[in-house]
């Protein structure tokens, strides 16, 4: 493909690497700059990635040639970067959650409406093959009606270093920080959230690091880190959660499982694009599905698809107004806990097209 979409970076930590590894995997795309606040950081990444320019944010946003930023900042100033990326006429794909409150969301879709700029925001593991196969199977009617979801993600935190902080910060969290990968992937699934109840709790008020290097030290917990959760699809499925830092081992776990009138569809790691796509059909053994085409995708396949979507003048798929949506109905299970009630949804959005095998192209 001639046409190149030259991206920028803004973030140069851990998941910039999968993210520069993920673009190039696309033709239509070209990172042409990277910036941190850090610049000793930014350059080393520049060095070791073989891009062209290590600059400053004003330098990078100011910069006419980049048409996207991908903002790969800590969950508490997406909303803060974006909205800058936004007013100097960028698109922007950020990491997730889209922002740590839905007035901070509200301000950047608002914004991003004003300028006429396309949003994204991540995950967009939910576009790899395995997922969309998952997707084609309940759309073709594979296992019946769907009656029922059920996502789990458990695990045991004892490790922690400075770097880790924020997953025990107000937007992270085993929910904000995990739960977008599983909830994305069940409305692109299963169609948008109605209603939510559940019940949150924050076991511990610190963290004590238990192992490695910074054993011992001590971290201020300021966001639940248990959670259970019960919610409604407007579709008429409803959905059981459970996402906690606090099970030291379970049974068959992380797990995302569709009950339907016919079958059961047993969904791979949301977290990852690919994995083994399992179907049981009237109580019959469980079938492991061949993947329908190669199963290739990581993290950038929703750059690629913004960039496209720039190009055909249509929606992207892991839009803003998806991940607004995810993040609205995860801080809802808190709100619920609160006020011991269901919490309505208000935000609708449509559930993103299907990826087609080869829809979009790779290098």
């Amino acid at each position: 493909m001639a046409t190149k979409v030259k991206v920028g970076i803004i973030g140069t930590g851990m998941i910039s690497r999968v993210y520069i590894n993920g673009c190039r995997k696309f033709d239509i795309l070209e990172i042409v700059a990277c910036a941190d606040i850090d610049m000793e950081r930014a350059r080393a990444a520049a060095q070791q990635w073989n891009i062209p320019t290590a600059c400053t944010v004003e330098e990078l946003l100011a910069d006419p040639e980049i048409q996207i930023v991908i903002n790969l900042t800590i969950p508490k100033v997406h909303a803060q970067v974006s909205l800058a990326a936004i007013a100097a006429g960028k698109s922007v794909f950020c990491e997730k959650p889209f922002a740590v409150t839905l007035e901070e969301g509200q301000r950047v879709l608002e914004a991003a409406q004003a300028k006429g700029v396309l949003l994204g925001n991540a995950p967009d593991t939910f576009l790899g093959e395995s997922h969309q196969l998952c997707r084609k199977l309940i759309d073709e009617g594979e296992i019946g009606t769907p009656i029922a979801a059920f996502a789990c993600f458990a695990m045991h935190a004892e490790g922690g270093g400075p770097n880790r902080d924020f997953m025990f910060q107000r937007g992270a969290g085993p929910l904000l920080d995990m739960g977008p990968y599983y909830l994305t992937d069940l409305i692109n699934m299963l169609g948008p959230v109605q209603r939510v109840t559940g019940t949150v709790r924050t076991p511990f008020t610190e963290h004590i690091v238990q192992r490695g290097e910074h054993q011992g030290r001590r971290i201020a917990v300021e966001t639940p880190t248990h959670i259970t959760g019960v919610f409604d699809f407007a579709g008429g499925a409803t959905g059981t959660l459970v996402f906690s830092y606090h099970m030291h081992r379970g049974h068959s776990l992380p797990r995302l499982e569709i009950y339907g009138t016919e079958g059961t569809i047993s969904v791979p790691d949301p977290n990852l694009h690919g994995g083994l796509v399992r179907m049981s059909r009237g109580g019959e053994d469980w079938q492991d599905l061949p993947q329908p085409w190669s199963n290739d995708f990581t993290r950038g396949i929703g750059v690629a698809d913004m960039a496209y979507a720039l190009l055909e003048k249509r929606p992207n798929r892991a839009s803003a107004e998806l991940a607004y949506h995810v993040l609205e109905t995860m801080l809802a299970f808190e709100q619920a806990s609160l006020n011991g009630t269901h919490v309505q949804i208000a935000s609708q959005p449509e559930r993103p097209a299907p990826v087609l095998a080869g829809q979009l192209d790779r290098s």
